[in-house]
């Protein structure tokens, strides 16, 4: 192994302790996730998977009984935030700058919804994001996503900015 790799520390991760399955209230700082139900399902370096579940006041085609696109591109918003949120080793306010969805199929009725999102690059104020949403199983996406987010954005007394502050003085 060359010299400059192991003396490398490792990547350190702000929310590193809160990594795994899903950690009740990490939806709480974000009141419209907490309005439409989407819960964490599962952390880790740089990655979020949330659910959304099935109810019937989301469904935007009440023939087909698909959830609304907006609920949906919701979902995909929230697990991508949470994934810049698990790739930076300080914690900041993230504000979504762009976030294109793709949608390649309508999602099945009656099911619950997931999205995972991946941070697969971070700059000093933006960091880019990928993103899937599936009903039955991942490898059968209905949605896919690209997103673009500010870090450090939203600098008043946010929720997020709140938390943030909360988790630095310990």
């Amino acid at each position: 192994m060359p010299a400059d790799e192991s003396s490398t520390p490792p990547r350190r991760y702000a929310l590193q302790s809160l990594f795994g399955p899903a950690q009740d209230g990490m939806t709480m700082h974000t009141p419209h996730a907490v309005h439409l139900g989407i819960r964490v399902v599962e952390t880790g370096p740089a990655f979020g998977v949330c659910a959304l579940p099935f109810r019937e006041e989301l469904i935007g085609d009440p023939r087909r009984r698909v959830i609304f696109g907006g609920a949906i591109t919701t979902l995909i918003d929230h697990a991508s935030g949470l994934a810049v949120a698990c790739a930076v080793e300080e914690l900041r306010a993230i504000a979504t700058i762009d976030l294109r969805v793709d949608y390649l199929r309508a999602a099945e009725p009656d099911l619950e919804l997931y999205a995972r999102s991946d941070c697969y690059r971070l700059t000093r104020n933006v960091a880019f994001v990928r993103a899937v949403a599936w009903e039955r199983s991942a490898a059968d996406p209905f949605a896919s996503a690209l997103g673009t987010f500010m870090l450090g954005a939203n600098r008043t007394n946010s929720s997020y900015e709140r938390l943030v502050r909360g988790k630095s003085s310990q």
